[in-house]
């Protein structure tokens, strides 16, 4: 895998620790300052608002100035959100704090691109690849994220987490120095002077809407199964270090993966990884609903993080194979803000739902989903062979 990939997956991690960092104190430090209990998880919120609302600019902007510009815009928001939230836990002001939230969460909304500049910056049959390899810097994350979020407590005295945001200016700043030294394909003036099709008729081409659904699905999933566990395990009786260790163990098994998923989708073709991924978040689901053992929860999210990972990066793969380079950006807009605002409404339902259905009824909701994937792609993965595609 050539040195640009390998610089685009080191920004990877260093955004996914940060979204970590974030994941970790955000809501404690809500708990401190919000003015009531009601809104403790306001700056949650606003930050996967910020999220969302940057899907459909970042995909366009990139679009018209170059994947360097546009990620470089991203970092300077996230530096700018990180600043002020710096500066507004220092005065304690909550609304200050929670525009600041939404600021960060529009950096990161850049920063999911990072996996379609992968494919641009390597050779057409390396594509899974180089999208399995961006997405490995989340084994950096997992251990670097904790740890920082931990440290950075120590470096305030009021308890605050201000140096957690500290933390966070120092790894958007890495970041932007790292992605001066990537070579971005240049914008070509005809996919800028081109004009891209509607968007009705992008959505028509082959294998485009499978895969968004795919992607969804798994992100969606993912997300509310592995955002309710820590208040199941709570609820069964399991303490907070229980909890985080069996997170710690899911985003290892979303992310390691990724060193050989690449490899797995080149053998095996894109539709029957995403088939395999399928049927993994059903052993999750089975298990989750089996029983509420340490081992049950922590071999759950394990296969749900495997899950997440195949089906995920094949679904990625599978997609941009499906649009013409003139549609790209406005085909990745549609991708991202309808994933990302699943992620976002599942991230916000997910407690609600733990605490109202309860958390087998949870896993029995989200199993149709599931299972629409796997009949899909069991019936797309047959047709397939009958025509000989991969």
């Amino acid at each position: 895998m050539n040195r640009n990939v390998w610089l685009l997956s080191l920004c990877q991690a260093l955004l996914m620790t940060g979204n970590i960092l974030l994941i970790s104190v955000i809501a404690l430090i809500g708990k401190k300052i919000a003015p009531s209990t009601s809104m403790i998880t306001l700056p949650v919120a606003l930050q996967f608002l910020g999220l969302m609302s940057a899907t459909i600019p970042a995909s366009l902007i990139s679009g018209k100035l170059g994947r360097k510009k546009g990620f470089s815009i991203g970092n300077v928001v996230g530096i700018t959100g990180a600043s002020l939230a710096t500066f507004s836990l220092t005065q304690q002001n909550f609304y200050l704090f929670c525009f600041a939230t939404f600021l960060l969460g529009i950096g990161i909304g850049f920063g999911t691109l990072y996996r379609f500049a992968a494919i641009e910056v390597c050779d057409a049959n390396a594509r899974h690849r180089a999208i399995s390899m961006s997405m490995a810097g989340g084994v950096l994350a997992a251990i670097l994220g904790p740890n920082l979020a931990i440290m950075s407590q120590q470096w305030s005295q009021d308890g605050l987490y201000i140096g957690a945001f500290g933390s966070l200016i120092v790894l958007n700043i890495l970041a932007l120095v790292i992605l001066q030294t990537i070579s971005f394909p240049t914008v070509s003036s005809s996919t800028n002077t081109t004009k891209a099709d509607k968007l009705s008729t992008i959505i028509k081409a082959p294998n485009f809407i499978v895969a968004v659904f795919a992607a969804m699905v798994a992100y969606a999933v993912m997300n509310i199964l592995m955002t309710a566990t820590p208040l199941a395990m709570i609820g069964c009786g399991f303490n907070f270090t229980k909890a985080a260790g069996v997170i710690e163990w899911h985003v290892l098994g979303m992310f390691a993966p990724a060193f050989f998923t690449g490899r797995l989708i080149e053998l095996f073709g894109a539709r029957m990884m995403i088939l395999l991924g399928g049927l993994l978040f059903v052993a999750c689901i089975a298990i989750n609903i089996h029983g509420q053992s340490i081992w049950h929860f922590r071999a759950a999210l394990v296969l749900l993080g495997v899950g997440w990972n195949f089906m995920f990066i094949a679904a990625t793969g599978l997609f941009s194979q499906s649009y013409k380079e003139s549609n790209k950006p406005k085909a990745q807009a549609f991708n991202e803000c309808v994933v990302f605002s699943c992620v976002t409404i599942t991230a916000l339902l997910s407690g609600w739902l733990e605490s109202t259905v309860g958390w087998q009824n949870l896993n029995i909701y989200v199993l149709p989903f599931v299972l629409m994937v796997i009949g899909l792609f069991a019936w797309d993965v047959k047709k397939s062979q009958v025509s000989g595609v991969a």
